[in-house]
């Protein structure tokens, strides 16, 4: 089992890496109309120019979750032993004859495993839609500089289509076109989503009622803002940021809910098959046994009537 996880995690990454550096998959050509308002906005400069730039945020979204998840589980697995609560403990399993797993690092990478596994299958879905639409970004004229008068532009409903229509840099023009969803906003919110509900899951100590709450809607704002933040500085358009959302909170979701089970610990084999035992037990049916009481009443009535 631990062998085709691996395998799974190793095509993913591998997938990721070819969408992301590679031009294995050619990106589609949009068209647009001449003197297209959507497409004039001014070229903003470099990613690295931006409020919250790509290496800020990829750093973030790689150290934060592994940070937070560590510190966590450990919290959580201190206060088990201190309480000496070892119901709700998971057990230590022994793998081959030699080597014990505490539930303490078994927790611990199985959650940050499935973290890097939703963070890469995010990536993956990003750039699958960025380069099936081919979405202009808002500043896509200001880099693809037409020639309108070779293109014969006379008349504002004029549309132009195929890629000899820019004479801008190439490699400038290509990242205009990956716009549609945003990477950046669907990255931020998947990693908010993940460590907001790992947080709401997980601690359950006293005093953090609040804390809780605060810490939470702190990250999800964060990502919120990384969203609105390209839409302000014309990176990206309104529905792409959207867009991105929708993914991340999906991925989140759905990793939370059906893979990890809420960040509950795992049941006992032996408890798990003995429930499926009395579950395949035949019902057994006991004849009824007749009251002396129950008897003469129905005597008397008998009599009566």
């Amino acid at each position: 089992m631990l062998y085709f996880q691996v395998v799974i995690m190793a095509g993913t990454v591998m997938l990721a890496y070819y969408f992301e550096y590679t031009d294995t998959f050619t990106v589609n050509v949009q068209g647009f109309f001449c003197y297209e308002g959507s497409y004039r906005k001014p070229y903003p400069g470099p990613e690295d120019s931006s409020a919250v730039p790509p290496a800020l945020l990829y750093a973030l979204a790689a150290g934060v979750p592994v940070l937070v998840i560590i510190i966590g589980e450990t919290a959580v697995f201190c206060l088990q032993l201190a309480t000496r609560d070892f119901e709700n403990q998971e057990k230590t399993i022994l793998t081959g004859d030699c080597c014990y797993i505490n539930p303490l690092v078994r927790r611990t990478i199985r959650f940050l495993g499935i973290y890097a596994f939703g963070l890469f299958a995010t990536d993956i879905f990003v750039n699958a839609g960025q380069v099936v639409t081919g979405n202009l970004a808002p500043h896509f004229l200001a880099l693809c500089k037409p020639n309108y008068t070779a293109l014969g532009c006379q008349q504002f409903t004029q549309f132009i289509s195929g890629a000899h229509a820019c004479t801008g840099n190439p490699d400038l023009i290509m990242r205009a076109r990956k716009t549609f969803p945003s990477k950046e906003a669907a990255l931020s919110v998947y990693t908010a989503t993940y460590l907001t509900m790992y947080i709401t899951n997980t601690i359950k100590a006293r005093g953090t009622r609040l804390a809780k709450p605060v810490l939470c809607l702190g990250l999800m704002c964060l990502a919120f803002l990384t969203g609105i933040n390209r839409v302000a500085e014309y990176r990206n358009h309104w529905s792409d940021v959207i867009a991105g959302f929708i993914i991340g909170i999906s991925i989140a979701v759905f990793l939370v809910v059906c893979v990890v089970n809420n960040f509950r610990g795992r049941q006992p084999e032996h408890e798990n098959s003995h429930m499926d035992n009395l579950a395949q037990m035949p019902m057994i049916s006991i004849p009824r046994v007749e009251s002396p009481l129950e008897k003469n009443h129905i005597t008397a009535f008998a009599e009566i009537t």
